[in-house]
């Protein structure tokens, strides 16, 4: 049993933008009658927000399979640079790919370990707290020696770093031309896992 939610993570807004990308992409939700400007706190889950946008008339819409006799949680949108983890709790990334040279930095070695090596981990996990409190935090490769900005190595699915993120709470999937058509909107990569609370 759980509460399993939907998100989608703009990559690349910065975090003095993503409040007005945050008003406009509600606007737009709002005005097609996928969302309500009503908020709640019910069957919502959200690590750095308590309440979120309720589902509109028409939330059906963009969800494969909806079954509008039973409405879904609210949709939460979170402002602010975070680290935004899929599956279930806050765990580590497996992985991270250098931008530079490509080569992969195993984080958690499955399936012999199911933690991070915490050597291994520290300098990415240091890197992320400096991004989320400055903007600014970087990784040096091991292979090519190379420093990078934490926002530029490449993560497993189920991992982003984003200022802005839409979490989809207890809602039926999103239908795929939904998500490609909110990307558009965006204007960014975009990041697009599920997870459980």
């Amino acid at each position: 049993m759980g509460d399993y939610f939907e998100r989608i993570v703009d990559l690349d807004v910065t975090a003095a933008d993503a409040q007005a990308s945050a008003e406009r992409m509600i606007d737009w939700m709002v005005s097609r009658g996928w969302l309500l400007r009503e908020t709640s706190r019910e069957a919502m889950y959200s690590l750095h927000v308590d309440e979120g946008y309720v589902a509109g008339p028409a939330w059906a819409e963009i969800a494969r399979n909806g079954d509008v006799d039973r409405m879904p949680a609210p949709v939460a949108v979170t402002v602010g640079r975070n680290a935004h983890y899929g599956g279930q709790g806050e765990i580590a990334p497996a992985d991270a790919k250098c931008p530079s040279c490509g080569a992969t930095t195993v984080i958690i070695d499955y399936p012999q370990a199911w933690e991070a090596d915490p050597a291994v981990w520290q300098p990415f996990s240091a890197a992320i707290d400096a991004w989320r409190d400055s903007g600014a935090g970087a990784v040096a490769c091991t292979s090519c020696d190379t420093t990078s900005p934490i926002t530029d190595w490449r993560w497993p699915w189920g991992f982003a770093l984003g200022a802005l993120a839409f979490d989809f709470w207890g809602w039926p999937p999103l239908t795929d031309e939904f998500v490609a058509e909110f990307t558009a909107r965006l204007g960014h990569r975009v990041d697009h896992h599920t997870g459980k609370f």
